[in-house]
């Protein structure tokens, strides 16, 4: 077994960790690369899962997986493992225990809960404004408005934002496509060249938007990724990222400003191709 010394001091943060994996990724020989690419996208799994139930999810053997925590800088799985228990602990808890918190703390009534909520959003959209990236949304629009079709997926807790998006390119008589998922098909072979991909995840990230953000990727075709953070497993399979912050109460996340951000795309994207020349 390899007891090297690893190659440079552990992460101490969660962020530091997403920091370390996205500049490492590409270099990373292909057993180390389907390590780390489960891991980006089951970041929540890691305080609660043994080596072997990760190896196996990233179809690799345990000694690949303890191989990737010392190159990323850990002694090895349990100091990784601690790293996320200390972030994640107790993390987000189901739907019934952030209801039961919401009744202990006398923030249940409804006038409360829709103050709350009110503010939340008001802090999400502030956040939004100080943080975009004019330049990443530019691109973005770019690509979007110059395919043939655009492709939208975004399942779970993105599924309302990609389903208004769909919604408003519709009106806009922009094609496009919503990828739902329903009855576990993924359309994957709609995608036609001079078309584009816009994917919708959040932490925890949907393995089935990945997937075909991979697929598009491999097409040649442009990728443009909605996501919570610049570091997230579809950041690094995008050409073009549009990051989005949201603030929760009760653990109960805001998508406030997400909207925001999709109704600003999707009427930039309309609005660039009626200026486009035709013929």
């Amino acid at each position: 077994m390899d007891h090297a010394a690893p190659p440079f001091p552990a992460p101490t943060t969660v962020e530091e960790f997403r920091d370390r994996l996205s500049a490492l990724s590409d270099s990373l020989p292909r057993r180390m690369r389907q390590c780390a690419d489960f891991v980006a996208a089951n970041a929540d799994r890691i305080a609660v899962s043994t080596v072997a139930e990760l190896a196996a999810g990233a179809e690799v053997p345990p000694s690949a997986l303890m191989r990737f925590c010392q190159i990323m800088g850990f002694s090895g799985f349990s100091e990784m493992q601690k790293l996320f228990r200390d972030a994640y602990t107790p993390g987000w808890p189901d739907y019934s225990t952030r209801l039961r918190n919401l009744k202990d703390s006398g923030a249940g009534s409804p006038a409360a809960l829709l103050a709350e909520f009110v503010e939340a959003g008001r802090l999400s959209l502030e956040a939004l404004a100080k943080s975009v990236d004019e330049a990443a949304l530019e691109a973005a629009v770019a690509r979007l408005a110059k395919a043939e079709t655009v492709h939208v997926v975004g399942l779970r807790r993105a599924f309302p934002v990609a389903s208004y998006l769909a919604y408003v390119f519709e009106k806009m008589s922009v094609p496009a496509m919503l990828h739902d998922g329903v009855g576990k098909l993924d359309h994957r072979f709609a995608l036609r060249p001079g078309d584009a991909l816009l994917a919708i995840t959040f932490a925890p990230y949907s393995e089935e938007t990945l997937t075909l953000a991979q697929d598009a990727r491999a097409r040649g075709l442009p990728v443009v990724a909605m996501t919570d953070h610049l570091t997230s497993p579809l950041a690094r399979l995008a050409d073009a990222v549009v990051a989005v912050p949201e603030v929760d109460f009760g653990a109960f996340r805001s998508l406030s400003a997400t909207i925001a951000m999709a109704l600003a795309l999707a009427v930039a994207v309309g609005s660039a191709r009626d200026e486009a020349p035709t013929g």
